[in-house]
Formats: C-alpha cells, structure tokens, sequence
C-alpha cells in the first residue's frame, strides 16, 4: 500500500519491539525494521559474549515472518561519542550517570533521525512502554503518559525527549500491559515469543557496569572515611565504583573491626580527595535532610515550558509546585515540592526520605496523579557540597586527631 504511512520500526530482537512491528503492520502502516548497531564489541570483547549477533539472527526470523525489510544502521561512533563518553566522564566525577536517557535522546530518537533523513518516514517506532497522546489542535504539543503497566513503565528513560522528537514517535505497545504483550506474541506465533526480557543498561547487555567502568577507568583508590567522626574504614578502588545508599558490596572493601559495626551504607563522596563516606547511622535524624533535600539542575520540560498552571508564584521570577516523582526507574512514585528559581536550576523537597540521592541522578517530574510524563532534572553537586559542609566540624576534628 503506497500510500499506507510509513514508519521506521527500532528492532531489537526482544518480544515487545517485534509485537510493535506486527501490531503497527497489522495496523495497516508501511514498515521498516531497522536494528541499531551499538554494541562495542571491539573494546569490550573480553567482558563476555557478544550478544548482537544472536539479536540480529532473531530480528532476522521476526521480519522474515512479518514480511517487513531489515536494515542495519551502524551507530558506534555516534554512540561513543554521545553516550560512552558522557557516562564514563560522569562516573570519573564520582556521579551517577544514566546512559539509557542519554541512549534515547541523543541515539535512538537522536542521531538515528539523522541516519535516516531524506528517506521520508512519517514515524520512527520502538517497543517502549510509555504513550503519546496530542494535546489540544491549538498548541500541537505531545504528551508523554506513563504506561498503565506501572513495573514496565519506561517514561523515566523518555524524560529528555523534546517536542520535535515526540512529534515522530510511536509506541505501539505502550497501552498494553507485559501480560497482554506475551499474548500477543503466542497470537502472533513469534520465532521469540519465548525469549526473556533482556536486562541491564541499553548497550551493556550482558556486561555488569562495575566491568564496564574498570575497563574504562581502571583503578584509583583512596579512603572510605566514616562521615561521623572521621575515621578510616577502609580503602575503596575508585569513587566511581560506589553509589550513595549502597549497602550491599561494601564488606569487601572495610577493615574487619569496621565491618562488625555495621551495616554500612554510602551517604557521600569527595571525588576530589578520592575520599568515600560511609555511615552506619543512616537512618538516623542527622540524615534526614540529606535523603530528602536536593538541589536540581538541567530542568527540561516536555511541552518546552514549565507546568506553572498547577505551580504557584513566589517572588519575582520564581514558581512552587507539587508534583509526583520518579528519582530512578520503576513502579515507585514519591511525593515532594519542587520551587523554580531559574528556568534551569531549583530545588525540591521530597515529602519523605530516598534509599541514595546522588548528583547526575535524573528525577523525572509527574503529574501528582502519577499520569503524565512533565519533564526532568538532574541531582546538582550542591548536594554533596552542601552535605561535606554540614559535617566538616565532625569530619575536619576527626582526620586533625587522626
């Protein structure tokens, strides 16, 4: 059907991106399948298995089956560039980076946009669990709704997507819960309809993060120092192998006499010192705001502007709101205030205390009826500033005695 709409179909050998090419097909749309070649397997060989030629072969099966043409769009250099390097670069600064936002605004809906101009798609399709619906005809805006399946729910992997790119997009599946997608894959007689989800970062696949960063970072040990008092609790191999609230993994790395003091958890980094903080009061009042109180920079909102018809003016150019919040990726919503001092940059309180707010950390804005997708902001390093200064007194005391 030549005058069907066509639509290029983001592949990627998993059972949710190949029910979303048959159902689109079924939908009566024109479809190519294309499968991004991201997978590093140069420098990354020896970490394990390279798992895209398996991923190929089924894409292969699943567009023989559907009828619909494959291509290969190899996207490495693009993808160095744009997600291993803000992530690696991340890390070394002792933050905690997302490279599947970043995957998704600057690779799959970002230079593969680019790889394909001029061919004259009218969509770019994958199998993300999230929905667009249009606004008004009036403004023409997009809006990004979580997914009614609240555990596959992937809006906070889409928080940095803009208006331009949303325009383009669908998301066949996002509608559906998990359940009804395997349905659909028995309904469809899949070749992979037996194939488990695929778990772990966009590009990883089967490599764990840790081997990741040691292949690009290596080594650079320093101390794990108690954020009471000063004390050395043990040593760590580099600030980028901890994350703020981690507990599990930490006896490794304490002395003996330490680790019976327990359990330990992460409230800190001093990436310029090389310096860790751990506490074994965490749950402790004294933590309190550090788990509930962040800074937040990189503010960018969905529509282009903020939400300020469910905000409230402070001062001259500030705005206040409450909102529903995802600090990381899955069913759990939270509850805080968010106050705007600047288009880019604010701050927000969460109504409760968080497992490990750390800086580079995306927090994804929701409506306070957790529906729709608002936008996004990053964790700012004033949070650990602020946290360093809080306990210098204590901190500064202890390594002066030591």
């Amino acid at each position: 059907n030549n005058s069907a709409p066509t639509v290029a179909m983001l592949l990627s050998g998993g059972v949710d991106s190949s029910v979303a090419l048959n159902l689109l097909k079924r939908q009566g749309y024109n479809v190519t399948a294309f499968y991004l070649k991201i997978w590093l397997e140069d420098e990354l060989a020896h970490l394990g298995q390279c798992p895209w030629e398996d991923d190929y072969r089924v894409c292969q099966d699943v567009c023989a089956q559907a009828g619909v043409p494959l291509e290969t769009v190899s996207l490495q250099k693009e993808y160095k560039e744009r997600v291993i390097s803000y992530t690696v670069h991340e890390a070394e600064r002792g933050r905690t980076p997302n490279p599947d936002i970043m995957c998704n605004s600057r690779v799959k809906f970002g230079c593969f946009y680019d790889a394909i101009e001029g061919r004259g798609f009218d969509y770019v399709a994958s199998g993300h669990y999230a929905q667009l619906v249009n606004d008004t005809e009036i403004t023409g805006l997009r809006r990004l709704l979580r997914a009614p399946d609240p555990v596959k729910d992937q809006s906070y992997f889409l928080c940095a997507l803009t208006q331009d790119q949303l325009k383009r997009i669908l998301f066949p599946i996002g509608h559906l819960q998990k359940s009804e997608v395997r349905d659909l894959a028995e309904e469809f007689d899949l070749p992979n309809k037996k194939r488990p989800d695929s778990q772990g970062l966009c590009f990883l696949g089967k490599v764990k993060f840790d081997e990741f960063l040691a292949a690009y970072l290596g080594t650079r040990p320093g101390d794990i120092v108690d954020a009471s008092t000063g004390d050395i609790l043990g040593r760590h191999n580099g600030v980028w192998y901890h994350t703020v609230g981690q507990r599990k993994g930490l006896g490794k790395v304490l002395n003996p006499l330490a680790t019976s003091r327990g359990p330990w958890y992460i409230v800190a980094k001093d990436p310029e010192r090389d310096i860790v903080f751990a506490s074994n009061e965490y749950d402790e009042e004294v933590f309190t705001a550090a788990r509930s109180d962040f800074y937040i920079e990189d503010i960018r909102w969905i529509t282009g502007t903020p939400p300020t018809s469910s905000m409230e003016r402070i001062g001259r150019s500030g705005w206040k709101g409450r909102f529903s919040m995802k600090i990381r990726h899955g069913p759990r919503l939270v509850q805080g205030t968010l106050e705007l001092t600047h288009d880019d940059y604010g701050n927000v309180r969460l109504d409760n205390k968080d497992g490990g707010l750390a800086p580079g950390q995306f927090v994804v804005f929701y409506t306070l009826d957790d529906n729709e997708c608002l936008g996004s902001g990053v964790i700012s390093e004033r949070h650990w500033a602020k946290f360093l200064l809080d306990n210098i007194d204590v901190v500064g005391a202890a390594s002066q005695s030591a």
